[in-house]
Order: structure tokens, then sequence, then C-alpha cells
């Protein structure tokens, strides 16, 4: 049940947003009047306006509007109207989502990250999405999910049978905070341990001493890592687990080298009451239950009887 930094849509909101740039980048071309335009003429002219020149071939606004239309427009649209009919049958059917089951949804999205800050910097660097525009997102998300699932019901007797069989899925969430030194030798190691020893910062001997490109300048730091991370060796992260904050481990050997972990800090997810995650539990066998949300926008469309010409 837990998923760490779910970003779902996300080649629809990359595209979404490469479309709505461009417009805006290109916004004046094709709406800027022609002031030594006579009266009764087109604007095919201003138009056609030459934005790029590569020898003596020439890229007009046209040709570029035309381009994002064939590529992007026909998605753009979709999501428009998406939007539209989730609300349209959301109000007809008097479904709505309430300003704390965003926030809600946002709160869990945010699992992973180092703080609410990071999280909506990298919305914003990786899918060009500002918080209200992800708001919007998650609104209509979770509308939907409430008309998928409106009619089916799960007893409380299921969903304490599915916990009860489930048990992995429920319990928290450890993280680590790591940091790594790794040598080539069982002499490199001895000097690290002497270092070490000694009092020299753990920082400064990665910097010094530590073969790994990536974390190296960084003394280190591997950030922040679940206790089963898959992309993280099963040694490091028992020993890990094994340490207390501010420990440091004892050279694990590993693939012909040596590596020593300094645990920075650890973190446990917050406990979710069990009405919490009871009512988390009935909402994913419901959804389970239900027909793909796809199918169900489906037939939202029909019903509103969507015509699409483009």
């Amino acid at each position: 049940m837990r998923n760490i930094r779910v970003l779902w849509g996300v080649n629809a909101v990359l595209l979404l947003a490469v479309v709505i740039l461009s417009y805006v980048l290109f916004a004046d071309f094709f709406t800027q009047p022609n002031a030594d335009m006579k009266p009764g003429q087109t604007n095919q002219n201003q138009s056609a306006r030459v934005i790029a020149t590569i020898g003596e071939k020439t890229i007009t606004s046209v040709d570029l509007e035309q381009q994002l239309l064939q590529k992007h427009g026909r998605e753009l649209l979709n999501q428009m109207v998406d939007h539209e009919v989730i609300r349209m049958e959301g109000k007809a059917q008097g479904t709505n989502v309430e300003d704390s089951e965003i926030q809600k949804e946002l709160k869990r999205m945010q699992q992973g990250y180092d703080s609410e800050t990071q999280f909506y910097e990298s919305m914003k660097e990786q899918l060009g999405m500002t918080p209200e525009a992800l708001k919007t997102d998650v609104y209509d998300k979770l509308l939907l999910e409430k008309l998928a699932i409106r009619y089916i019901t799960i007893s409380t007797e299921q969903v304490d049978a599915y916990m009860k069989a489930h048990p992995e899925e429920f319990r928290s969430a450890l993280q680590f905070r790591l940091q790594q030194i790794v040598v080539g030798s069982k002499d490199q190691a001895a000097r690290v341990t002497a270092d070490l020893s000694k009092g020299v910062d753990f920082a400064k001997v990665a910097r010094e001493r530590s073969l790994d490109d990536v974390t190296r300048e960084n003394g280190g730091d591997l950030g922040w890592m679940e206790e089963d991370d898959p992309f993280v060796a099963e040694p490091l992260l028992k020993a890990a687990g094994q340490l207390k904050t501010g420990e440091v481990s004892k050279p694990i050997e590993l693939n012909g080298q040596f590596y020593f972990i300094k645990l920075k800090e650890r973190k446990e997810e917050p406990k979710t009451s069990k009405d919490q995650l009871r009512e988390a539990v009935r909402k994913e066998m419901a959804l389970r239950e239900a027909p793909p949300l796809k199918e169900v926008i489906k037939s939202i469309r029909e019903k509103w009887k969507v015509t699409m010409t483009f």
C-alpha cells in the first residue's frame, strides 16, 4: 500500500506542458494585429510569419502551429474533454472532493521526499506543474475514482480479512539517510578505518579516498532511501539497519570493493490510525473490483454525448 513518489500521468502532463508553453511563447504570432493591414485584407501574411531560417529553408508560425496540433493537439483535447466530463458527472451524481481529501492525497504523494518544498520543486522541474495545477490534477483523479466505485460495497469483514492476509503491506516504512566510502583494497580500507578512528570527519575522508564518482564530491551522501530499496545492495541496507544514528559500519566487502556506511538519519513513516488505514484498504479493494478508469471515462463521455471532430 506504500507508494513512493507517485507520478501518475507523467507522459500526458509533459505533453500538456509542451503544448501550453509553445502556444504561450508564440501567441503574439497568432494574435498581434498588423498595423499596415488595409481594410478587408486577411491576416494570412501575419499568421505565416517566418520564425526560423535554415539556409534557404524557412519555418513559419503556421508550420509550428500545424506540427503542435498534429503531435500534441489530440492529447490536449482529450485531457480537456476528460476534465469537463468528470466534473459534469460529479455534479450530476452529487459527488464532490473535499479540500481535506486533496491535501491528504498530496501528503501521501510527498512520501519519500525530504520536505514539502522539495516535493513541489520536483513537480515543477520534472513535470512543469505548479501547486495549483497539481491540485487540479489530484481533484480530477480522486473524483474519477469516486465515480468508479460509487456502487461498489466492501464490508469491514472483507477489509479485515485482506489486512490479516497481507501484513507486509501495512508495516511502517523505515527510511535511512546514508553516507558511504568505497575503496578498492584491504589496505585502503585499513587507511579509512585509521582516519575515522582518529576522528577525521566521514565526509572529508569520503572526498579524499572514496572511489565512487557519484557521491565522492558531496561527502559520500546517498540521500534518503527505504530499508528495502531495490537499487541498493542488500548487505549495505542490512548494515544500515543495525546502526544507530551517527555510527559507521565496519568495512563491508562487496564485489571486490570495501564499503563503509554511516547512518546520518533514520525516520519512520508516521503511523496511520487503524480507521484511516481501513478506509484506504476499502478504497483500494473497491477500485480493484471497479472497471478500469479508462472504461469509466469512456462511459461518461458516451453519457454526455461527447463528439470530437479533431
